[in-house]
């Protein structure tokens, strides 16, 4: 990851994908910019990220995952994009939220 270009991506993507917060307040938290970008990023934004990323950041963003921040089909799509399930093979479960 260029420590240069990240965090300029990320503040750019902050703004466009978190927009019920301010860019410095969504930076707080860049690994939910990270997932909100896989989640409902367009084509353009998600290579942007990508590139300046690295794949080890978006599979750490995507290992890390909470319960509600990707759909079933971004889920599967990530998976299969990142090399973390064979093609034919099943995607893990999307994280559930357990109350004790």
């Amino acid at each position: 990851m260029d420590k240069n270009i990240a965090p300029d991506i990320l503040s750019q993507m902050a703004a466009k994908y978190i927009w019920w917060k301010t860019p410095d307040e969504a930076m707080r938290y860049p690994r939910r910019v990270i997932t909100q970008v896989m989640n409902i990023g367009d084509y353009g934004d998600v290579q942007d990220l990508a590139h300046a990323l690295g794949n080890e950041a978006l599979k750490n963003a995507l290992c890390g995952a909470e319960a509600g921040e990707f759909s079933e089909k971004s889920w599967v799509y990530w998976h299969l994009r990142l090399g973390l399930c064979p093609p034919q093979g099943a995607s893990p479960p999307l994280p559930v939220r357990r109350v004790q």
